[in-house]
């Protein structure tokens, strides 16, 4: 790698430079893990338990047979072949959710369904296919419906196979014990939890609850997907990437169309938003052009002199635009807004510069809001050699972040695409970011870099 000096944190006019690092902390320091509530099992899917679940009961809560066959006795069965069967009495069915169970004595056997509980007097389960089924002939392929034929509840089968105690049986307690921790406080709640909660019985469980994030895309140059394009006008993509990404990392994403460039149209929205936003997100309008909406709407929220860059309400409204020494997304603002205080951040409008400020700052609000431990609240990163055919350039005091393809196999990260902002296409076929130190200017090929996995 080359280096360069490093440069001082200042720009023209002496405003400070901000590092990714200092900008991460002062978001999350703004952050709270949201209050925890009470949901029904499928309304708690995404979110975080707050609490350990003991399990109440043994699972399963008795034996119960893991096939469709015979409850036997060994002693009954023991060296049973095709050539010389035991001969059983069916003494009656045990089918899964049976109370009154019949007592499976010597030379007698019970029919027994998957799940249904282990009958007094048997110790093991033969398959119906180790057995005539029944019906008098060869191996059974199934057992004749007991609402076609009830009469083969009854009667004699013929079994070819010797079983070993507790064969084909699922013992009281084998998955869970009565007081075993379930699940641990922290547990994030997808399918298989949700399950495990249900199978010990538990109704409703207490939660912090999924963020719910606001997304806002500004410029009266959007169109929505859908609709035709007319001069000077592109289709909006930053709201719909910000909303799956919003998703992805845990949340529920509103996403709200394109609003055009008009302060007090912006502000009015904003106002709208915050009754179902715990983090309202807006993408464009940052910079300092003369239609920046966004810098130019939330720089007038309040009364100046809050602190370089900032501006307070009195309702403790705050919001600070500030430049980051990083490329893509140097324009960043971020504050509070409204008498909840619910963070805002506001990030550029280039798509890519979008969507890297997203990975690098908003997931880590929503995951920090869902109560996740700080070692979940990131995206995680490897070291990876990088595979190019020339070396890569870096803007001196810039922390860099490349779209990359990431081999997990060789260990090596390839580029993909360019360094411009604009180049969606390359992001979508990118799986992971190169990240390139402030005080490296130059990469070359099978240097070793830090790579963020986004997959």
């Amino acid at each position: 790698m080359s280096s360069s000096a490093p440069q001082h944190p200042r720009l023209a006019g002496g405003h400070r430079l901000w590092s990714v690092d200092e900008h991460l902390a002062d978001v999350l320091s703004a952050v709270r893990p949201l209050e925890p509530i009470e949901l029904q099992l499928l309304d708690a899917q995404g979110c975080v338990l707050v609490e350990d679940v003991t399990v109440p009961v043994a699972l399963p809560p008795f034996d119960n047979s893991s096939m469709d066959g015979y409850a036997v006795r060994t002693a009954d069965v023991q060296g049973a072949s095709e050539e010389f069967p035991a001969v059983l009495t069916v003494v009656g069915d045990v089918a899964a959710g049976s109370g009154e169970l019949p007592t499976v004595g010597p030379g007698e056997t019970a029919r027994i369904m998957t799940g249904a509980p282990l009958p007094p007097g048997a110790e093991a389960v033969v398959p119906v296919e180790w057995t005539d089924g029944g019906t008098g002939g060869g191996a059974a392929a199934g057992m004749t419906p007991a609402s076609a034929a009830p009469e083969h509840a009854g009667g004699e089968v013929r079994v070819h196979r010797a079983a070993e105690a507790r064969a084909h049986v699922r013992s009281r307690g084998s998955d869970v014990q009565a007081g075993d921790l379930a699940l641990a406080a922290g547990t994030v709640l997808g399918p298989p939890q949700i399950a495990l909660l249900a199978a010990i019985g538990r109704g409703t469980v207490r939660v912090r609850p999924r963020p719910r994030v606001v997304v806002l895309s500004t410029g009266s140059e959007l169109v929505q997907p859908g609709e035709a394009l007319t001069a000077g006008t592109i289709y909006d993509s930053n709201s719909f990437a910000l909303a799956a990404a919003a998703r992805d990392a845990g949340a529920i994403a509103y996403r709200v169309g394109a609003v055009a460039d008009d302060a007090d149209t912006l502000r009015a929205t904003i106002e709208d938003q915050l009754i179902r936003a715990d983090l309202l997100v807006t993408t464009g309008g940052v910079s300092v052009g003369a239609y920046d909406v966004v810098k130019e709407a939330l720089s007038s929220v309040g009364q100046s002199g809050a602190g370089e860059g900032e501006d307070e309400d009195v309702d403790g409204s705050r919001m600070d635009f500030r430049k980051l020494a990083m490329q893509p997304g140097k324009p960043q603002g971020f504050g509070t807004i409204g008498p909840d205080h619910t963070p805002l951040l506001a990030l550029p409008g280039n798509p890519v510069s979008s969507y890297v400020s997203f990975e690098l700052f908003v997931r880590p609000a929503i995951r920090t809001l869902m109560g996740l431990p700080e070692s979940e609240v990131r995206r995680p990163s490897v070291r990876a050699v990088l595979s190019a055919d020339k070396a890569l350039g870096s803007p001196a005091g810039r922390r860099q972040f490349l779209r990359g393809k990431y081999d997990a196999e060789s260990g090596t990260v390839a580029p993909v695409g360019g360094s411009g902002s604009h180049l969606i296409a390359a992001l979508a076929h990118a799986d992971s970011l190169m990240v390139v130190p402030e005080d490296v200017t130059s990469v070359e090929p099978g240097t070793e870099l830090e790579v963020v996995l986004l997959g």
